[in-house]
């Protein structure tokens, strides 16, 4: 089994807990106690790098103390916390993978990231290069960090998709289970991706900076040693510019009508 369904927006979180806690957690234990009864017996869990909060080092690892700054954070830590408890009481074989930033799209063109609100930064900026949206909205640029704006690990989505593979393989061997970071253990700024995104478009993104968000660590960066001695996974498509230019190339596909 693996289990991506969840409710996302950090900020969203923050304005209407009960939803996320009632969707995340709930619906979650829910599907544990459906598995029980249909002796599914092995979970692979989306997990998040929200369940650390604000680093106390950088970057984190696994045994790094997890202190959420927001209610989604805190609502995937509650569901890692009931899989080890069904890990102990009834046996369920799991892997919680805490992706950091998820990002990027099929290098082919034909699959991306939209959602509706869209809320994750390199959308957001792409759409605004294409005059989809008047301008982007940078929250915060007094973090203590190397430009003032928030600094994320973007991992690309194929490298997520390969540590899927390596963790179901994993559990079918019967090996221990536990939590994994995924990351590439590199930071970048809001400022950086904004430059990124203008050098895969050839263009200008429009740039409004407001007040932080709440909920809004400054900086979240991976270890990713675990993942790589464990699974045997390395990110090997999660440059910075991969990132941007497939996310570029996918959307242009995207808003000339191949709908994907």
């Amino acid at each position: 089994m693996v289990h991506f369904a969840a409710l996302i927006e950090a900020g969203e979180s923050v304005r209407e807990p009960a939803r996320f806690f009632r969707n995340n957690v709930v619906n979650t234990l829910n599907l544990l106690d459906a598995m029980r009864e249909a002796s599914v017996n092995r979970i692979v869990f989306s997990s998040t790098a929200a369940v650390y909060g604000n680093p106390q080092k950088t970057p984190m690892a696994e045994d790094h103390p997890q202190v959420p700054v927001n209610p989604y954070g805190e609502s995937k830590l509650m569901v890692e916390r009931l899989l080890g408890c069904y890990g102990a009481a009834y046996g369920l074989g799991w892997t919680a993978l805490r992706y950091f930033n998820a990002s990027g799209a099929d290098p082919d063109g034909e699959l991306g990231e939209v959602h509706d609100p869209e809320s994750h930064l390199i959308p957001r900026a792409i759409a605004a290069a294409h005059g989809d949206l008047p301008e982007l909205q940078v929250f915060g640029n007094d973090y203590q960090t190397p430009d003032g704006t928030a600094v994320r690990d973007y991992i690309h989505v194929r490298d997520l998709a390969e540590a899927h593979v390596r963790a179901l393989e994993r559990l079918a061997q019967g090996q221990p289970s536990g939590a994994f970071n995924l990351g590439t253990g590199r930071g970048h700024t809001v400022r950086e991706v904004i430059a990124a995104v203008e050098r895969a478009g050839k263009c200008r993104v429009p740039v409004n900076e407001g007040p932080r968000r709440a909920g809004d660590p400054p900086m979240l960066v991976a270890d990713p040693g675990r993942a790589q001695r464990e699974l045997g996974w390395h990110a090997q498509h999660s440059s910075l510019e991969t990132i941007v230019e497939s996310a570029w190339s996918w959307y242009a596909r995207y808003r000339n009508g191949n709908r994907r």
